[in-house]
């Protein structure tokens, strides 16, 4: 009988998440997935790990070296904006990243998206999505698909990708999305506009709480002639993830209309906790900090920095269990005893 009970409560649960990741109290320590903001230039933008036990004091995996060489993953050679995610079935893990190479081709132009797929976050398969390639009759003229990231849709029992795009012929910055394949190397879609915020917006971040997603971006005011005028990080809520998203144009992050600017914001929930930890790049000044919050509305107004060895550019946090980070301590090295079995 009880064995039929927690059957039934895990299917009562499963449009939201699964009963394998619902376990929140399993995890032990935090895995923060980035790309390197100093030393050498050509090197930075690779996929790197850290580990930590608190959320706050972290240690870079493999000397802070990449863990995946951008050039076996990527088309450009080079990798920026690392989302990681969990996947429904607790054991399944996702990696999408820009595939952008800016040290050797710029900025002017990007038309792809990198896929990765893991059982064990040791070893990794890929796939690449060129956008311009593969939907030529409506990306034809694409200039730039940003900062990717996923999200399981429990109305689909897919996995969604989002991500940023701007055309040559429009300065728009729009979020579009598409489901991936099983195999989780390219799309089954192609790509819709998912939500167009009223003045533009770049790394966008989904979280579900409460029978509510909030969608967390670099937002902007500008004037009526187009000048911007103040932006930092903003959100916009929605009772599913086809909307309609309703933008609350208050800057959420301690330096809005000052002279630092953030991007690059990112959310998670720390584990046994009620708490949400809100991190972003300060990319201007070289820093990463966070701001707290328990309703994702109402955050700490006292940015606090994370202890760490090293200097990473927008990225992601998981929740991990001690047999996850034994498993990348023996692969790649440099984790936190705490965290271990």
């Amino acid at each position: 009988m009880r064995k039929n009970v927690l059957i039934l409560a895990c299917i009562s649960i499963l449009s939201f998440t699964s009963c394998t990741s619902q376990k929140t109290q399993d995890y032990a320590a935090y895995l923060f997935a980035y790309f390197e903001g100093s030393g050498e230039l050509m090197a930075q933008e690779q996929l790197r790990f850290a580990v930590s036990a608190d959320a706050v004091h972290w240690k870079a995996l493999n000397g802070n070296r990449p863990v995946i060489p951008s050039d076996e993953i990527s088309q450009t050679g080079g990798i920026r904006d690392p989302h990681i995610l969990r996947g429904e079935d607790g054991h399944t893990f996702y990696i999408t990243a820009t595939d952008m190479f800016t040290r050797k081709n710029g900025w002017e132009y990007n038309p792809g998206i990198v896929l990765l797929k893991s059982g064990n976050l040791t070893d990794w398969t890929h796939g690449i999505v060129d956008l311009e390639k593969s939907y030529p009759e409506k990306f034809a003229h694409i200039k730039w698909v940003w900062a990717p990231q996923t999200i399981y849709d429990s109305e689909a029992r897919k996995y969604l990708v989002y991500f940023t795009v701007r055309f040559e012929y429009d300065t728009a910055l729009n979020f579009y999305c598409a489901y991936a394949n099983e195999d989780f190397t390219a799309f089954e879609n192609e790509p819709q506009l998912m939500f167009a915020p009223k003045y533009g917006a770049i790394d966008g971040d989904i979280i579900h709480k409460d029978g509510t997603y909030h969608f967390f971006y670099k937002g902007n005011t500008k004037d009526r002639n187009g000048k911007e005028l103040k932006s930092g990080i903003q959100q916009a809520t929605a009772p599913s993830l086809r909307g309609p998203w309703k933008e609350h144009f208050a800057y959420l992050d301690a330096y809005a209309g000052t002279r630092t600017h953030v991007e690059g914001s990112s959310i998670f929930k720390l584990n046994d906790s009620d708490e949400y930890i809100l991190m972003y790049d300060l990319y201007s000044s070289g820093r990463y900090e966070f701001q707290r919050s328990k309703d994702l509305i109402h955050f700490s107004s006292k940015p606090e920095t994370f202890v760490k060895d090293f200097h990473p550019r927008h990225g992601s946090v998981i929740g991990i269990t001690r047999e996850e980070a034994t498993r990348l301590d023996q692969r790649w090295g440099g984790v936190p005893e705490e965290a271990k079995q």
